[in-house]
């Protein structure tokens, strides 16, 4: 039994919801990813699938399976990624699909170390706010701000960015007071088109505030920009907001309370599609980005 490929198979088929299709993507036939089922199967004693004539899925075994089957494919593509590395050189291209912002700035220079250190390798970042497909986008990588990634995907967790609310000095001084979260209401909001609510923690209570503004915009550096001239109040991850908040451009408000961030992850298909050069550098922003961004 060839355990890896097995457990590639049926990994496969558990993402497609088809032995057919797992079959296609894999360039295998239909009985050979049956019989790799099937293997695993009898290897682990455990029925994966539920199976009828017109639909696949997995039972509950199986969803347990899969979560350690993941992890095992994970843990062999990296070791094929190391060794290629040592002993080849990096060439291709990558295509990335990320957050405007984030785009922008932190992953930039990440970007620039990895092209850096690998002068073959050609990066294309597709900036975009949307949760775009990745397959119709021909995209290889994806970096999502979301605390739960789509099942359909592979996810990994890279780190988990915290958010402040602050403002300039120039707007607080002729704004409302602002002691709590509702005090939000009575002032110009500088709110992302995607959010309409700011979930706002203390010691005992969460509060979600809808907040509103005469400003909106998909990208966070362009209200940034609003926020320094003193147009309202923002709710700015902490990579941006760090900076701003030592240089005493922006001040933070609200101290008293926690404003939820989000979880950064790196979400891609199938890792049978993955050329060497994309499990590197999937590997390098993990390693780079390996600790969480707090308030300064």
């Amino acid at each position: 039994m060839d355990k890896v490929n097995s457990i590639l198979s049926f990994v496969e088929v558990a993402r497609c919801g088809s032995f057919t299709q797992a079959a296609e993507h894999l360039g295998l036939s239909r009985l050979q990813v049956t019989r790799h089922v099937q293997d695993i199967e009898k290897w682990l004693n455990l029925r994966m699938f539920h199976r009828t004539t017109r639909s696949v899925s997995l039972t509950t075994q199986g969803e347990e399976a899969l979560i350690y089957c993941q992890r095992i494919l994970d843990e062999v593509a990296s070791l094929e990624s190391r060794a290629h590395s040592h002993n080849s050189e990096l060439i291709g291209t990558i295509r990335v699909a990320t957050p405007i912002g984030l785009g922008q700035n932190m992953l930039f220079d990440v970007v620039e170390q990895f092209v850096t250190l690998h002068p073959k390798v050609s990066i294309q970042l597709v900036l975009s706010d949307s949760i775009s497909g990745l397959v119709d986008d021909r995209v290889d990588v994806a970096l999502r701000y979301t605390h739960q990634p789509d099942e359909n995907f592979i996810a990994r967790k890279l780190m988990r960015i915290e958010t402040v609310i602050c403002a300039s000095p120039e707007y607080l001084v002729k704004a409302p007071v602002l002691k709590v979260p509702n005090d939000l209401l009575q002032h110009n909001c500088l709110v992302h088109s995607s959010i309409s609510s700011w979930h706002i923690l203390s010691v005992n209570s969460e509060e979600k505030v809808r907040v509103k503004g005469n400003i909106q915009a998909n990208d966070m550096g362009v209200l940034a920009k609003a926020a320094l001239r003193g147009l309202g109040i923002i709710r700015l991850p902490c990579d941006l907001a760090n900076p701003l908040l030592k240089e005493g451009q922006l001040v933070e408000v609200l101290s008293e309370y926690h404003s939820l961030g989000q979880n950064l992850w790196v979400v891609y298909l199938s890792r049978n599609y993955q050329q060497n050069v994309v499990r590197a550098f999937i590997d390098f922003i993990a390693e780079q980005w390996a600790d969480d961004i707090k308030n300064y």
